[in-house]
């Protein structure tokens, strides 16, 4: 078993990625190179930025994968942003038809969605909260719409936010950490490759059902471990 993936992010997806598989799929192990994949391994390429992975990344993976004749599945992580989790899905297979880029028949392509990006799913821990928020900026975030209670993939942007959803969702986010007094960034998203955390979303999903493409990751992880371990 050996996958091939290519994410959006030039920063947080490429460290964060790596240790939830370490957790999800131990038996899978990362390689530098793609020419290295043996047996329950995987490569993990970032894109930096979505334009960048559709017209620059995706063709040469697609050779890279066709070349190596050695992958079972070519995984793309990319950001629903304003578009969606289908929408996504279906301009990158449109964009592989319309350019004539064609994996091998052996290799299964699957496309995670993060709806509406990475951090999106990071705010589906609960236990980030604090139950009396001291700051007036987390009061706003809290006012307009309550991730801890309702579905972080449901929350929009308000109305006089200048920038995307995806950027509102990260700087709740900040937020939360600040309040917390928890060093976070893109650069060093510390908090969130730990194993709880990763559990609390597992968990999040579970009871309420919340943050369906982050479950979508899960199962696909689940489905893997299992052959993995055959």
């Amino acid at each position: 078993m050996n996958i091939y993936f290519l994410v959006e992010g030039k920063r947080t997806e490429k460290k964060v990625y790596p240790k939830w598989l370490s957790f999800l799929i131990p038996k899978l192990k990362r390689v530098n190179f793609h020419n290295e994949a043996e047996k329950n391994n995987y490569y993990m390429f970032s894109a930096n930025g979505f334009p960048s992975l559709l017209h620059n990344h995706l063709p040469n993976s697609v050779s890279d994968i066709n070349e190596s004749n050695n992958f079972d599945y070519f995984v793309i992580c990319i950001d629903g942003d304003d578009e969606g989790v289908e929408n996504r899905r279906d301009e990158i297979t449109d964009f592989m038809k319309e350019n004539e880029i064609i994996l091998n028949s052996d290799t299964k392509l699957e496309i995670i969605v993060q709806n509406k990006c990475f951090e999106t799913w990071f705010l589906g821990n609960p236990k980030l909260f604090k139950q009396n928020p001291q700051s007036e900026t987390m009061k706003e975030y809290n006012q307009f719409y309550n991730v801890k209670t309702d579905d972080p993939e449901l929350m929009e942007k308000p109305a006089d936010f200048d920038a995307s959803t995806s950027i509102y969702h990260s700087k709740y986010l900040q937020e939360i950490f600040w309040e917390r007094n928890i060093s976070y960034s893109k650069i060093n998203p510390n908090e969130v490759v730990k194993e709880y955390f990763l559990n609390e979303l597992i968990r999040r999903n579970q009871e309420t059902g919340h943050i369906k493409s982050f479950k979508y990751f899960i199962d696909f992880c689940s489905k893997i471990r299992k052959e993995t371990e055959k």
